[in-house]
């Protein structure tokens, strides 16, 4: 049945599909495509950056006479590499009607996808069934069937799948009343063939000449030019893309200097050449340096998200950053250097996330995404590889550290993304880069002073905000005391309450709430391993948040988690139940080896957790399994597959094991506080980060982002003075009270500003001896 026009739009509404993938890789060439694999079939394919994908997946079904079948339904499949660093996928659909071979690369020259295929059934024809998604997501496209392919677009974005050998017949449909595959279901074979559908939620069908051949998927911003780039791969031929495909990797691959590593046991070896590629492969091809946190949309098969993680996130970029540079990838972390200096925003910060060209995505604010790019500018500093950036790097970091000092310790947002306040992972990263930036050379002398001595008060009063003593669940432990995630109110952490943003808003005792946040502490340098506080809360961890699988010790985020599945199963919605992570037995193995213990159990619980070619995820099922939902327990769940995070953090826990060396501890941080940190010279008061009290040994600083007159005095307002408040550095203008001798008074005060008068409120804080 042949008609113009298909029925039933706009069709069903467009979801992504699972961010279970088997598989990622892209070409080492001038090529703009990025593929992934889930099921044992193409799912997203991104074009022209890692930031957009164009379609949400391209399957098959074979057919007969009597009989037909969806190979991704089947799910019966195998899938191989020709090595663990070479991102060259084979797939083979196994079924007792047929066998299916797969092979597929992205063309190095080209904005092309080739798919190699081989069917091998009697009376069987194939029928590729691809769902375009362009610009990102799968409403408003239009589809058409040429003499020249299956063909859609939306706006400037065009696609075209091409056969080598042609197709005998094709059709397009909405999708959930007359695609192919409701053709199929319906008729029990192929009698659609409507040749326009759109503008919706599509999906196209081709009927194959062959049932061996080539098929080229291609991108460009002109039907002809799909076309064009199509064609012109299929006639080049598969063999020689599939050799410069292979080539360039190899080639790449003889750049990595990760140490010692062909005398790795071959399971670990082939774990860092495979993490490695995976990191590789999320790097943008016009936005240098830009890495994607993952080529996938966590649960994305409920739901629309037009950015899922395919975007930018500077925490995880740095962390990524960090791996690099332990497989000696100078070109890569220069890039990457370059790439964090032009997407800072003119007052020193990052945005939450970003597409690869740099536009902002989500808005959010998190101090340690200000920090760690001057942690990694101070770590290449200290291996002179900043060469013709260190101009560029200064003023980021000084933009940077200005941001830090003027809003911290306090972040709106923590590295989970959800609660305000000062937490032991943040605040470490801060403390670290104001040190480092500062003994780099990064700031003037001025500023270099004032970034210290800010550095050296906030070290010290770290356990007053972020660390509690003699709690019940101290006690039922037998332990002095712990290091909380995240303290909300800057005050007192026994006291007080989190709010569980995933979990409908219920709340916690900021006492009781734990995270892995402290270990950061260890691993820049800013406490001992030994440290019993430290000790005392990894007791706490090992027994609130680790469970142990056959494969080895996995951990959730934080007591209370609610970002993971429904209990039943159902994906999450905005809430649900947090899973375990693999890159926190990362994080946990760092701290053994800190300790001089045994890490391979924590590296035997990243490499269990990984999928069939590799791949590490975000988080695995922590339940009894629910095979009808896709989740077995301690495999992938729903959530971002691969994680490039992840995947760094299996690095540099190999990195650690073979060296002693943690890859993002600075001797000028570590040598100022792990063994005989000094004591503070001043303590900062801001109106946001009060301090109740000041010892006598201490000077206190009286700050604030403006001018100001300081109008104080002593025990309800005895001895009234005023001073005039002088710059600072850093941004920052504050009154220095010299308290020494004052033990046992009160220090009240209120301020004058330059324009808009007395601020209309007095402070006071104690002075002891």
């Amino acid at each position: 049945m042949s008609e113009q026009q298909a029925p039933g739009g706009p069709g069903s509404t467009a979801t992504w599909t699972s961010s279970a993938k088997d598989m990622v890789g892209t070409a080492i060439g001038q090529g703009r495509v990025w593929f992934t694999l889930g099921y044992g079939i193409l799912n997203e394919v991104y074009w022209p950056s890692c930031s957009t994908p164009q379609i949400r997946d391209l399957g098959f079904i074979i057919a007969g006479d009597d009989f037909w079948s969806e190979v991704k339904r089947v799910h019966q499949y195998e899938l191989t590499t020709p090595s663990s660093s070479l991102p060259l996928p084979k797939i083979v659909h196994q079924h007792e009607r047929y066998r299916l071979e797969l092979e597929i690369i992205t063309d190095p020259a080209r904005d092309v996808l080739l798919i190699k295929y081989q069917l091998e059934g009697e009376g069987l024809k194939l029928y590729p069934l691809l769902a375009p998604h362009l610009a990102g997501d799968g409403d408003n496209n239009y589809g058409s069937i040429s003499a020249q392919g299956l063909v859609a677009h939306k706006k400037d974005h065009h696609l075209i799948l091409a056969a080598k050998n042609g197709f005998t017949r094709g059709s397009v449909g909405y999708v959930g009343c007359s695609d192919g595959w409701q053709d199929f279901h319906q008729n029990g074979c192929m009698r659609w063939e409507y040749q326009q559908a759109g503008p919706g939620n599509i999906a196209m069908m081709g009927e194959l000449n062959c049932n061996s051949g080539v098929l080229a998927l291609a991108f460009s911003d002109s039907a002809q030019g799909a076309a064009t780039l199509a064609h012109s791969s299929l006639a080049a031929g598969y063999p020689e893309a599939r050799r410069q495909y292979a080539y360039l990797w190899a080639a790449w691959h003889e750049t990595v200097n990760f140490p010692g590593l062909d005398k790795l046991p071959k399971r670990l070896s082939d774990a860092v050449r495979t993490s490695i590629a995976v990191i590789k492969t999320h790097e943008g091809r016009n936005f240098p340096g830009a890495l994607v946190a993952s080529l996938s949309t966590p649960w994305g098969d409920t739901h629309k998200d037009p950015g899922g993680y395919h975007l930018v996130w500077p925490r995880d970029s740095v962390e990524v950053g960090f791996a690099m540079l332990a497989c000696g990838l100078i070109a890569e972390v220069r890039a990457l250097m370059a790439y964090l200096i032009a997407i800072q925003q003119p007052d020193g910060h990052w945005m939450q996330n970003n597409f690869t060209d740099g536009q902002p995505y989500w808005q959010g604010i998190q101090l340690d995404e200000v920090a760690l790019p001057v942690l990694f500018a101070a770590k290449l500093h200290e291996q002179g590889l900043l060469g013709e950036m260190q101009g560029a790097a200064i003023k980021m970091a000084r933009k940077a550290l200005s941001f830090i000092a003027q809003y911290g310790p306090a972040s709106p947002q923590d590295r989970w993304e959800e609660n305000s306040g000062i937490n032991p992972f943040t605040l470490s990263v801060s403390i670290a880069a104001l040190v480092a930036g500062a003994q780099a050379g990064f700031l003037e002398d001025g500023d270099k002073q004032y970034a210290l001595d800010l550095a050296d008060d906030w070290n010290e009063r770290l356990e007053s905000w972020v660390y509690v003593a003699n709690t019940q669940l101290d006690r039922e432990l037998a332990i002095s005391g712990h290091y909380i995630r995240l303290n909300p109110n800057c005050h007192s952490a026994r006291f007080g309450e989190v709010m569980l943003r995933n979990r409908n808003n219920e709340t916690i005792n900021t006492r009781a709430l734990i995270g892995m946040e402290y270990l950061y502490l260890v691993r820049l340098g800013l406490r001992k391993a030994s440290d019993k506080r430290i000790q005392d809360t990894t007791k706490l961890v090992d027994k609130l948040l680790c469970v142990q699988l056959p494969a080895g010790p996995y951990y959730y985020r934080y007591n209370q988690d609610g970002y993971g599945e429904h209990d039943d199963g159902r994906a999450f919605d905005g809430s649900g139940v947090g899973r375990l992570w693999p890159l926190l037995s990362g994080e946990r193995g760092y701290y053994a080896a800190a300790c001089k213990e045994d890490i391979q159990p924590y590296l035997n619980a990243i490499l269990a957790s990984a999928s069939t070619g590799g791949m590490l995820p975000e988080q695995i099922w922590d339940k009894p399994s629910i095979p009808e939902r896709g989740l077995i327990t301690g495999r992938p769940s729903g959530s971002a597959m691969p994680l490039i995070w992840a995947h760094a953090e299996l690095i540099k826990l190999i990195y650690v094991q073979k060296t002693g060396v943690a890859i993002e501890q600075l001797t000028s941080v570590s040598g100022r506080y792990r063994d005989q940190p000094p004591v503070a010279r001043a303590r900062h008061w801001r109106d946001n980060l009060s301090c109740g009290a000041v010892p006598v040994s201490h000077e206190l600083w009286i700050e604030s982002q403006e001018p100001f007159v300081l109008h104080y005095g002593y025990d309800n307002w005895q001895d009234i003075k005023e001073q005039t408040s002088q710059p600072l550095g850093l941004g920052l203008y504050g009154v220095m009270v010299n308290v020494s001798g004052l033990g046992g008074k009160t220090l009240q005060f209120t301020r004058r500003f330059d324009g808009r008068g007395w601020e209309g409120r007095d402070w006071q804080i104690d002075i002891i001896a």
